[in-house]
């Protein structure tokens, strides 16, 4: 997997959050959790985006930590939004298995990373 390649997946994801939130606050006026997922969210690929930039493996591998945390946790909204019927199964679904494709990329990424230093 290409450092590029998970930036573009998580940008993409990010874009699909913020048009969620934007269905969520206006179709199903629904405030608190959506800011949540919203933040959650697209912080993902800010976290990649820095990670990208680190100056140093630690540092990279550090922003790449943040990001599959920050990923743990948009999957939790989602469940959370599905669970009390802000998403139907059909929505939660497409979007939930995009979060936990991309949380497996970062756990295979940080798992190497952190291999290589424990060497």
């Amino acid at each position: 997997m290409s450092e590029s390649m998970i930036y573009d997946k998580s940008k993409i994801f990010s874009v699909r959050i913020v048009k969620l939130y934007q269905y969520l606050v206006e179709s199903k006026k629904e405030y608190i959790m959506s800011k949540q997922l919203l933040r959650c969210g697209t912080s993902i690929g800010a976290n990649i985006a820095e990670a990208l930039c680190s100056i140093s493996k630690k540092e990279f591998l550090s922003k790449m930590y943040i990001a599959y945390k920050e990923c743990a946790e948009t999957q939790y909204w989602l469940d959370l939004l599905n669970s009390t019927d802000y998403l139907s199964d059909k929505e939660y679904s497409s979007i939930s298995e995009d979060c936990k494709e991309i949380k497996r990329i970062l756990a295979s990424i940080t798992k190497s990373l952190k291999d290589s230093f424990d060497v």
